[in-house]
């Protein structure tokens, strides 16, 4: 069954939790009911915990305004507006106000996450107690795998957010003291090893419940982690895994890739998925207003509020590099007509820019018929094989191997002359347009290279990480303390 189906029919089964004087503590999981009214004998309900967790990842970890801090601190994207939340364009410039209300909803709705997920595999457990079959026993190792790798997701976002933070052990937790980034990437390790150890070897649209997360998924998030470390030996091996196993190829039409024809393609690794079940009115699943949010202030279907803007130097040098389908797809321009035949209207108000995220845009004629929101039944992409190409052609750059050909099919995709050699500013620029406006990957990578200071305008190696928001650290003084290696 389809995981969005399963989220529609079923709550969670959750542990109930210790009330504490923490903000991301004193609340039950989200969709979550009491243990004892669950029947943990009736295995045909094993996969109702799991689906909670991909429930909050949509409801949660998709929140509106954690997009924009995630990807808002390079030099190619801007909020889009200074009229409205202009706390945005402030963090945007590294001016970071620890009271800001945004910087507390990221902090609380990936622990939210981590929460549903911690009370998930307890749920499992009980359930794992009534297994007599090697087959249910498989499934329950692949669901512990799916809810570890979703865990594991919320740490990675949080550490790149926030560095140091609390690895929260159990739900009851009361020592909130933060661990050293290292800390945090080894216990997501640990989570995504499980992972690829426990779950299929195939890819999401290939799962038993479409687009879960499979064993290549928490490959190429380890490997993620791993390239934050610096340890390309690692990332080299598991990204050669993705590609030795042939499962997973570029999508070959990059304009759609973002769009209806390309949800959950074989280049995808990991969605949030959502849908309107084909019908033109009732109920969605849905990511609230993470794709309304980031339309073009327009009329009509093709239209939102207006946030997400690529500035206008980082358009030239994509121009200047001669991009064609990517600058197509990625830059949604006011006062032009997209090649789907959508008429964006030009700006109306200077205080906001005249260029959105385009990646976030599904043409009106692939919206079900009847429905008009913006960006309805399309799914939030997170993790795609073209990433995977461009970290195997990092890491085969530092340790050794074939770096071309990796780079080289990113390229061809694209529409892009190949390269007969390659440097890692070739790479690092070949990721700023494959990745522009996905998940903060050009701040990132400006970050673990060392290019920050160099290339961004106020910024210092102060300004890396977002500080502890202020309703958390007010209220948990154990989140001062010096973050431990454990």
């Amino acid at each position: 069954m389809n995981i969005l189906k399963k989220a529609l029919l079923y709550a969670l089964p959750a542990m109930l939790l210790a009330t504490t004087s923490c903000d991301f503590l004193d609340k039950e999981p989200e969709n979550s009911v009491p243990e004892n009214s669950v029947d943990f004998t009736n295995l045909d309900n094993m996969y109702m915990p799991v689906s909670g967790v991909y429930a909050k990842l949509r409801t949660g970890g998709m929140h509106w305004v954690i997009w924009p801090l995630s990807i808002i601190r390079d030099d190619d994207v801007w909020s889009g507006r200074v009229d409205d939340q202009a706390t945005l364009v402030d963090m945007g410039n590294y001016n970071y106000d620890n009271s800001f209300w945004g910087l507390n909803e990221m902090w609380n709705q990936y622990y939210g996450m981590i929460k549903v997920a911690n009370a998930a595999l307890e749920s499992l457990d009980s359930y794992a107690e009534n297994i007599k079959s090697d087959a249910d026993m498989k499934n329950y190792y692949t669901y512990c795998g799916e809810v570890r790798f979703l865990r594991a997701y919320a740490y990675y976002r949080l550490v790149q957010g926030f560095g140091a933070v609390t690895i929260l052990r159990s739900n009851s937790q009361t020592d909130m003291t933060r661990s050293t980034i290292d800390a945090v990437n080894r216990y997501m390790l640990e989570d995504l090893e499980y992972g690829y150890t426990n779950m299929p070897l195939i890819r999401p649209n290939e799962s038993n419940h479409f687009g879960a997360v499979t064993a290549y998924s928490a490959m190429a998030l380890a490997a993620k982690v791993y390239l934050n470390m610096g340890n390309y030996a690692k990332v080299k091996e598991l990204t050669d895994k993705i590609i030795s196993s042939k499962k997973f190829e570029l999508y070959d039409d990059y304009y759609n890739l973002f769009k209806i024809p390309g949800k959950l393609c074989n280049e995808s690794l990991f969605e949030c998925q959502c849908t309107d079940f084909g019908n033109g009115s009732g109920d969605m699943v849905d990511a609230d207003q993470w794709f309304v949010f980031q339309g073009p202030a327009n009329n009509g279907n093709i239209s939102g509020w207006g946030f997400i803007g690529l500035y206008k130097e980082f358009r030239d040098w994509a121009a200047a590099r001669g991009e064609g389908i990517r600058a197509t797809t990625s830059f949604l321009l006011a006062g032009s007509t997209t090649p789907s035949g959508d008429v964006i209207r030009p700006l109306q108000n200077p205080t906001q820019t005249d260029c959105w995220n385009g990646k976030a845009y599904t043409p009106s004629h692939q919206l079900t018929e009847g429905r008009t929101k913006y960006g309805s039944n399309n799914n939030v992409r997170i993790l795609r094989y073209a990433d995977v190409l461009l970290m195997n052609a990092e890491a085969c750059l530092e340790v050794g191997g074939d770096a071309v050909t990796p780079f080289n099919l990113v390229r061809t995709r694209a529409g892009m002359p190949t390269l007969s050699t390659v440097t890692i500013d070739n790479i690092l620029d070949e990721r700023r347009m494959e990745l522009c406006c996905e998940w903060g990957e050009r701040y990132n990578d400006l970050i673990r290279r060392g290019k920050a200071a160099s290339t961004l305008k106020g910024w210092d190696a102060s300004k890396t990480y977002y500080p502890i928001p202020f309703e958390q650290s007010s209220n948990i003084p154990s989140l001062a303390n010096e973050p431990k290696d454990e």
